[in-house]
């Protein structure tokens, strides 16, 4: 089994990136290969709704989305951690989200594995970002270990 960590801050080695290695070394103590993704310095651009993926499971956008995206249906569980940026995600994860939600679509490729939201703030904002998130794994049927408070983090 693999879980992936994708970091979704644009400031390589910052709290976000810490915390979600953090999060991996527990899971590598589980037994569970794991890998750190950052979306720093990729190239991933928002959907421009071109509705391509309705009948392939592609995207016609030349960027690193594709094999990345192929990384996530390959893996067992997903953390997706971002930064508070303005009340809400990043704009590269949220660009993640979008484009990988639309690829997905209908073919439920993500049902029944496993998320895990990690949301990192100063100030505010975190249960919002940490919502956003949860949605996005409900959305493409993740499923959640509860938790009360350890996916948040003030720093």
């Amino acid at each position: 089994m693999k879980a992936i960590g994708i970091v979704g801050s644009p400031r390589k080695g910052g709290n976000t990136e810490i915390l979600t290695k953090h999060t991996l070394k527990a899971i590598e103590e589980e037994g569970l290969d794991t890998e750190l993704i950052r979306l720093a310095g990729l190239d991933i651009r928002p959907c421009d709704a071109c509705t391509a993926c309705r009948e392939e499971e592609q995207c016609p956008i030349d960027d690193d989305l594709f094999p990345l995206y192929t990384k996530m249906k390959e893996a067992e569980a997903i953390i997706l951690a971002s930064p508070v940026y303005y009340g809400s995600a990043t704009a590269l994860l949220k660009a993640l989200m979008e484009r990988t939600g639309h690829i997905s679509g209908s073919r439920r490729v993500f049902a029944g594995k496993v998320g895990g939201p990690l949301v990192v703030a100063r100030r505010a904002g975190q249960n919002f970002t940490f919502a956003q998130i949860m949605y996005w794994f409900h959305i493409l049927g993740f499923f959640m270990p509860g938790s009360t408070y350890w996916n948040i983090a003030f720093g």
